[in-house]
């Protein structure tokens, strides 16, 4: 007997489309299994439907073949010689904000999606509105308006949210709903300049099962938006949570779809906010936007060059014992940062390490180098370094002026106030260049120092203003900044 001719057969039952599918990486297979086999996670592996195709697309017209139908399809959707591509440039979106342009590499694309992630609390959904208002602002005249869906908030609350940051135009629309087609129709309906969507994991599809907030109404929502915003020509832009880990909450494949994804990081104990861009398809993704927290809004930070000093490091005040300036690069960007150093005496059976701001293991390295090659032993002490106000001197660049501020504190001996050091430090106790040396010293002579301790230079760099020191060796910086040990 045929099985395959009868009725209940398994030879005639419909193939499923059912998939399972991996958060954190987006591995996708036909079976659940409790460990993802691509990343080694637990518990990550949730069912996906995926989206079945409309009947009449997948039953052949009579009369009409396959090679037909591929005939046609080639006719229409012929290919293009890249010499006859347009190169017209495309006219971007201003942001109102100069660091959040710079960020996404000149303002918002037409018809792309940004992708906004960070922590709760963190100024996502403060960041947008005064976007939005900005937009709104220098499009009134233009008939232009900005749609803000929030799927979060009421439209009373993002209305006094929007009054107290001064983001209230009239042709700024608000919106509050979680269904995926109403977010979609006003989209379509209104055309606006920029739709801002608050927020991915809040949108839920009606077309497809799932939780708010879960691996398959995320992707399904994203694909939406993108879809619609290519079609009609509209940036979106996006928000998107966080996980425990900091990374995007949803499946891996969100981050693939979209054009851009920032992140908007900070510090709750501080003001300041940065804004990196982690993929960028219109621009470089080593742009960092500052901004100020207030609680009028946000501000955005043109020149953040003393944000990472001590209120009183002016070149004219007294300078104290244990601390150093050090130049770091943030995408495009010099940043000064100062360096404070603690060293006591330990009543412990082992010496304390406690640092903030600075790698923990890092400066167990560089307390044995200053030891082996600095003849200064501090590995009976006990060792506190930090740096000022929520900056990270974690780079390699940053180990002489660690090394710098500890042994400034051992000896009781301060460090000048225009004096930088920017290098670092090898296991053998030479200090190697670090990238972008020139652009570092040129920022510390713009903002007053006069004396600059650097590895040796490959190249003649002059600096107008700048005294540069050429060290090789870990005791010849110490001996010209007047910290060397006995």
């Amino acid at each position: 007997m045929d099985l395959s001719l009868c009725p209940g057969s398994v030879g005639s039952m419909a193939k499923t489309s059912v998939q399972y599918l991996c958060s954190e990486c987006g591995w996708s297979g036909p079976k659940w299994v409790g460990r993802c086999p691509e990343c080694g996670q637990w518990g990550t592996v949730e069912e996906f439907h995926e989206a079945r195709p409309a009947a009449r697309s997948r039953t052949a017209e009579p009369g009409r073949t396959s090679r037909t139908k591929a005939s046609d399809a080639i006719a229409s959707s012929a290919a293009t010689a890249i010499t006859d591509v347009a190169t017209d440039s495309v006219e971007r979106v201003a942001t109102g904000f100069q660091e959040f342009d710079r960020v996404l590499g000149g303002g918002i694309v037409p018809g792309s999606v940004v992708l906004i992630a960070g922590e709760p609390g963190i100024g996502k959904s403060t960041l947008l509105l005064e976007t939005a208002g900005n937009i709104a602002r220098s499009y009134r005249n233009a008939n232009g308006t900005v749609l803000y869906i929030s799927g979060e908030e009421s439209q009373a609350q993002v209305r006094l949210r929007a009054t107290r940051i001064n983001a209230v135009e009239p042709n700024l629309l608000l919106a509050a709903t979680t269904d995926l087609a109403t977010a979609l129709g006003l989209i379509e309906r209104y055309k606006p300049t920029l739709a801002i969507v608050d927020s991915a994991q809040t949108i839920i599809s009606q077309d497809v099962d799932g939780i708010s907030g879960g691996s398959t109404q995320v992707r399904e929502v994203a694909s939406a938006l993108i879809d619609t915003a290519k079609t009609l020509d509209v940036p979106v832009l996006l928000v998107g949570h966080v996980t425990k880990d900091g990374s995007i909450a949803g499946p891996r494949t969100l981050e693939h779809l979209v054009d851009v994804v920032c992140q908007f990081e900070g510090d709750s104990a501080t003001a300041l906010r940065l804004l990196r861009a982690v993929k960028n398809r219109f621009g470089p993704t080593d742009e960092v936007g500052c901004f100020d927290m207030s609680g009028e809004g946000i501000e955005e930070v043109s020149d953040p060059s003393g944000l990472f000093l001590s209120s009183n490091g002016d070149a004219g005040s007294t300078p104290v014992e244990g601390t150093c300036v050090t130049f770091t690069l943030d995408g495009h960007r010099s940043l000064p940062i100062e360096v404070q150093a603690l060293v006591t005496d330990s009543v412990l059976p082992t010496p304390r390490r406690a640092v903030n701001g600075v790698d923990n293991s890092r400066i167990a390295m560089l307390t044995a180098v200053l030891y082996r090659h600095g003849k200064l032993n501090l590995l009976g002490n006990d060792l506190y370094v930090s740096t000022i106000a929520g900056g990270i001197a974690k780079e390699p660049g940053c180990d002489l002026s660690i090394v710098a501020a500890l042994a400034s504190a051992a000896k009781h001996t301060p460090i000048a106030r225009t004096t930088c050091a920017i290098g670092e430090i090898s296991l053998t106790g030479q200090v190697r260049p670090v990238p972008r040396l020139e652009y570092r010293l040129r920022e510390a002579a713009r903002l007053g120092f006069t004396t600059a301790v650097t590895p040796v230079l490959r190249k003649r760099v002059s600096v107008a203003g700048l005294n540069i020191i050429q060290v090789d060796s870990l005791r010849d910086a110490l001996e010209s900044l007047g910290l060397a040990g006995r």
